[in-house]
């Protein structure tokens, strides 16, 4: 797997072997941030740092981290409480998966200067179900942080209690929700919660909780070292620092590129990743996951950032940027996104549970044969019944993602009707290649 970019803030330390490992940083380097936040830092400083800094939440929601932390009453008589979501199960998206695998330590160090922040003295990571390898090595970095006393009864020497559990995910694609995360670290089934209350104030246990994604939590002692000021400046406007894009698809050079926010798609995809893998021209670009809605070839000039892509009628997401290439049939591409959407959904909603099982009924009966025109005229409307009536983003998801996919190729689709069937080569069966199986 490659990893480039023009910035080395949070991959800095991942060349180097064994980086998962205490030992491989100095003596007078490891946790100096974590020190600094407990022994000279106010939970106040510490907020305005962050929120100065512009840091969003990297998890697709792009809420601003020093924001979210103030919110947290600090009057309640109950526990506080930070949860880490390394539960990444968007289809395209691996960054976290990264982090937790190459520098967890760099994860551990900003969740205690979090839970400072915060006034936390015990924080969650649910990690997805499937991350056997990453849990086993974030446990691990939790138990040389435990036997090093930087974490438990007085972390580095301070007197302030900080204990750190992982939880195993169900492999449920829906409890990267927030609250149904929190559903599920309760004990219970993975179903979103109403809101409000918001988690700030009444989250895990009923008590004021942080949620924040893998990659927020593992900026923040990169901001507490640099200053807020100076990572923001390392991004663009209101998106401060750099971002971890992960690209998939047919590019030349997959990989993670860690580039300031702003990059524009053209340049992470034509620049960085080497452009397309062999002689077919570049077809669509799906921005940020597989809810975020699809770019075509001319629209890749706008800024990958949270501001800039809802001008572009998409969003920025995850930054998990998959590349597709002439050929690639797109309607079999929203039919495999749309199952997946369908097979994940909760079932508490029945615009969701129902909308998504029709969406991907329809689009299957387009691709394999046997469709009318009105079924395409049907896509549209079934999504358009869905977007806005659920309790969480699932359903939205599924039906934002779709309706673009008709628009911009409505010729193909229109195709596989006159056809009936699909105008396009299945692909040759072959393993499929994960991002270090990927040629350098």
């Amino acid at each position: 797997m490659r990893i480039g970019g023009t910035h080395r803030v949070l991959t800095k330390r991942w060349d180097i072997e064994d980086s998962h490992l205490l030992s491989t940083y100095d003596e007078g380097e490891r946790y100096q941030q974590l020190h600094r936040a407990l022994t000279k830092l106010s939970a106040a400083e510490i907020i305005d740092e962050v929120k100065g800094s512009n840091l969003r939440g990297a998890g697709g929601a792009g809420f601003p981290a020093g924001l979210k932390w103030s919110f947290v009453p600090t009057d309640t008589g109950k526990p506080v409480y930070l949860v880490v979501n390394a539960d990444e199960g968007e289809p395209g998206t691996y960054k976290d998966r990264f982090i937790i695998e190459r520098d967890p330590h760099m994860l551990l160090e900003g969740i205690g200067i979090a839970c400072k922040a915060i006034g936390s003295h015990k924080a969650y990571i649910f990690i997805r179900g499937e991350y056997t390898g990453p849990r086993r090595r974030l446990i691990h970095a939790i138990e040389e942080a435990r036997a090093a006393g930087i974490l438990g009864e007085s972390a580095m020497g301070t007197g302030y209690r900080l204990d750190i559990h992982v939880h195993r995910g169900g492999g449920a694609y829906i409890c990267g929700e927030e609250t149904s995360l929190l559903e599920a670290l309760e004990g219970k089934k993975g179903l979103p919660r109403v809101k409000p209350p918001f988690p700030a104030v009444e989250g895990l246990f009923g008590c004021p909780t942080v949620i924040n994604n893998v990659q927020t939590i593992a900026s923040v002692p990169a901001v507490m070292e640099m200053g807020g000021e100076a990572f923001a400046k390392m991004g663009h406007e209101r998106c401060g620092g750099p971002h971890l894009f992960n690209v998939s698809g047919h590019v030349k050079w997959p990989g993670i590129y860690e580039l300031p926010f702003g990059t524009t798609y053209r340049e992470l995809i034509f620049e960085h990743c080497g452009g397309m893998r062999g002689e077919k021209e570049l077809k669509a670009v799906v921005p940020g996951g597989a809810s975020t809605p699809v770019l075509l070839p001319e629209e890749l000039d706008v800024r990958a950032d949270f501001d800039s892509m809802p001008n572009a009628g998409s969003m920025f997401g995850t930054g998990a940027v998959i590349a597709l290439e002439e050929g690639t049939c797109m309607v079999r591409t929203c039919l495999r996104f749309l199952e997946f959407f369908h097979h994940e959904s909760c079932g508490q909603c029945t615009p969701c549970r129902e909308g998504c099982g029709w969406l991907a009924k329809i689009v299957g009966r387009i691709e394999h044969g046997g469709a009318t025109r009105s079924d395409v005229d049907l896509v549209l409307e079934v999504a358009d019944k869905i977007v806005g009536n659920t309790i969480c983003a699932l359903g939205d998801a599924a039906a934002m993602m779709a309706p673009p996919m008709v628009k911009k190729f409505e010729a193909e689709w229109n195709r596989h009707i006159e056809d009936e069937k699909c105008p396009f080569p299945k692909e040759r069966l072959e393993k499929n290649r994960t991002p270090e199986e990927s040629d350098d």
